[in-house]
């Protein structure tokens, strides 16, 4: 009888090793699941087999996943990593499950996620994020993420959360925000246009409660109005802005108070009347005015003086016309008597 179990367990055992399943986990060929869930693991387990489709990961310590951790199970499509110590990937630690559908990381410690982390993932469907302490997400998943249609942040530390972002993820259908400190202020402007334009198009959410500034705390971010988020100061724009008017402002004047408070300058730009235009130079405006002044005054005196000669050269003729030929005209000569007289006659 003994010798009949010794058989079959050396039978299992020797099946177990041809199908490459660890020691610790529990192989389901016909499923093609390996469930490897509460063994305690620190790494994922080598020796996967290379048919799994389903590797079950959850309630362990695994704290990180090498660069070459899933060579061996390339069709996987169900990744479960929950409750675990996560918090960080190796650069391209996923890329060699480009069947991979469902990505469950809830419940570790990943407190932010960089730029394409998820890259080379095309099929991806289901990416959960919640329960962790993520403080920060990228602006993109990744180049071939564009095919989720679940994301769910729940649970963390977020405040923000770029539009850009969701706007690269074309075919969500469920977006999950809850229980995060969001901070509903003006750059939270973006993430309301985005979310109220998925629910129109038939999205689901379970919404964004903003957390601060306090007299919107508590409130459902959709239902505050656009009006009470004012504009966001360029903050960027405005430095530039205030180094050109302090720049200008010394080539036009050599007033010292230039330099003062120049932060103080920066905030009040856009509320502070602005100063009217003076000119360039005093100097130079009163030097215009007296040569201006100069100049007509001699014009004048031309005229004036003009007027004068030529008055006098009109008194002077006419003395002369007096003088000299009103008498010829009443005597005249004897030619010009005769046919007066014979005229008369």
């Amino acid at each position: 009888m003994t010798g009949n179990w010794l058989l079959v367990l050396s039978i299992v055992f020797t099946a177990h090793m041809a199908h490459g399943c660890p020691q610790k986990c529990q192989c389901h060929m016909a499923s093609k699941t390996t469930d490897c869930k509460n063994r305690g693991f620190t790494e994922i387990p080598a020796h996967l087999p290379p048919e799994t489709q389903i590797l079950l990961l959850q309630n362990n310590r695994i704290w990180r996943i090498n660069q070459n951790a899933f060579t061996g199970t390339p069709l996987l499509k169900i990744l479960d990593l929950s409750n675990n110590s996560l918090s960080s990937f190796a650069p391209g630690a996923l890329q060699k499950l480009r069947y991979l559908q469902v990505l469950n990381l809830t419940r570790n410690l990943i407190h932010y996620i960089e730029n394409k982390t998820f890259s080379f993932l095309p099929h991806l469907k289901e990416l959960d994020l919640s329960s962790n302490s993520i403080v920060r997400l990228p602006e993109t998943f990744g180049n071939s993420t564009g095919n989720i249609t679940l994301l769910s942040v729940k649970h963390n530390k977020l405040q923000k959360m770029e539009r850009v972002l969701l706007e690269s993820l074309p075919n969500l259908k469920v977006v999950l925000f809850k229980d995060n400190p969001w901070l509903c202020n003006c750059n939270v402007f973006g993430l309301k246009l985005w979310l109220e334009s998925f629910l129109y198009r038939g999205g689901i959410s379970d919404g964004i409660i903003c957390a601060t500034p306090g007299i919107r705390k508590g409130k459902d971010l959709l239902k505050v109005p656009y009006e009470l988020f004012g504009a966001c100061p360029l903050t960027t724009a405005h430095t530039h802005l205030a180094t050109t008017h302090h720049h200008s402002f010394e080539h036009r004047s050599s007033l010292k108070h230039s330099h003062h408070n120049e932060h103080g300058e920066n905030s009040r730009l856009s509320c502070e009347p602005k100063p009217k235009p003076r000119p360039v130079n005093l100097r130079h405006a009163i030097a215009t005015v007296v040569i201006t002044g100069v100049v007509c005054g001699i014009v004048c005196l031309m005229m004036l003086a003009a007027a004068v000669y030529g008055c006098a050269y009109a008194a002077i003729t006419a003395k002369y016309h007096r003088e000299h030929l009103a008498p010829a005209r009443q005597h005249g000569t004897p030619e010009e008597k005769e046919p007066f007289d014979s005229l008369m006659a």
